[in-house]
C-alpha cells in the first residue's frame, strides 16, 4: 500500500513515504540492498562521530538466529513481523569512545543510524517498522550483549505484502489515516510554547 504523507511543506520522496507497515511480503532481499540499508546507518551523524551503533541482523534464511531475535519481540508483535525478510536489533554503546566517559548522545545516534537505514528501505522499495516493543534482557541474553551496551529497538524489513491477504486488524492496521501534530504546536520562537511564524 502505497501512503504518501499530506505535508504541508515539500519534503523528499523517502521521507514522505516511509510508514510503517505491519504487512510484509516473505519475499528474500537482494544481499546488496540489505548491505545499502546498514551503509546508510554507517554514514549516519554522530557526537564526535563515536558511531555508537551495532546491529544484530539475521534473515530467515539464517532461521537460527532469526527465531532467536523473532521471539525477542511481544507476541502482538511476533505475529505480523514474522512475515519480514529481515530482522535486527539496533545496540548502542552507551560508553564514549573518545573520552571514555557515557555518552549521552548514543541513544540519539543510534536514531538517526536507524532514521537512514529506514529512509533506504524506503528508496529501495521496501518495507519497514521500528519496535519498542520487545524485550531488551531476554536480546541481552541471547546474543550474549555486554554490559555497558543497550539494546534500543527492533525493526522488521521486507518487501510489502498484498493488504487484502492480510488478517483483518492487519489490514485496517495498515489502511489507518497517517497523522502528525502541526508544525506550530512543537517549533517555537522566544518563549516555550509560543509557535515560530517561520512554520506558518
Amino acid at each position: 500500500m502505497h501512503k504518501p504523507a499530506s505535508t504541508h511543506f515539500p519534503l523528499i520522496e523517502p521521507i514522505r513515504n516511509r510508514w510503517s507497515s505491519v504487512i510484509f511480503d516473505e519475499k528474500p532481499i537482494e544481499a546488496e540492498k540489505i548491505g545499502s540499508l546498514f551503509e546508510a546507518a554507517r554514514w549516519a551523524a554522530s557526537s564526535f562521530n563515536d558511531q555508537p551503533w551495532s546491529y544484530i541482523v539475521a534473515t530467515k534464511a539464517q532461521p537460527d538466529v532469526y527465531n532467536k531475535l523473532l521471539s525477542c519481540l511481544m507476541e502482538a508483535n511476533q505475529v505480523w513481523a514474522k512475515k519480514a525478510d529481515l530482522l535486527a536489533v539496533a545496540v548502542a554503546n552507551l560508553t564514549s569512545t573518545r573520552t571514555g566517559k557515557t555518552n549521552r548522545h548514543a541513544q540519539h545516534d543510534v536514531g538517526q543510524a536507524n532514521a537512514n537505514l529506514v529512509l533506504q528501505a524506503t528508496a529501495l522499495g521496501l518495507a519497514s517498522h521500528q519496535m519498542g516493543g520487545f524485550s531488551p534482557d531476554r536480546a541481552r541474553e541471547l546474543f550474549e550483549i555486554p554490559a555497558g551496551y543497550e539494546p534500543l529497538t527492533m525493526l522488521a524489513i521486507g518487501y510489502p505484502g498484498e493488504t487484502k491477504s492480510a488478517a483483518a486488524d492487519l489490514q485496517s492496521r495498515d489502511s489507518s489515516t497517517r497523522s502528525r501534530r502541526p508544525l506550530t504546536d512543537w517549533v517555537f520562537t522566544g518563549t516555550w510554547g509560543t509557535s515560530s511564524s517561520l512554520v506558518e
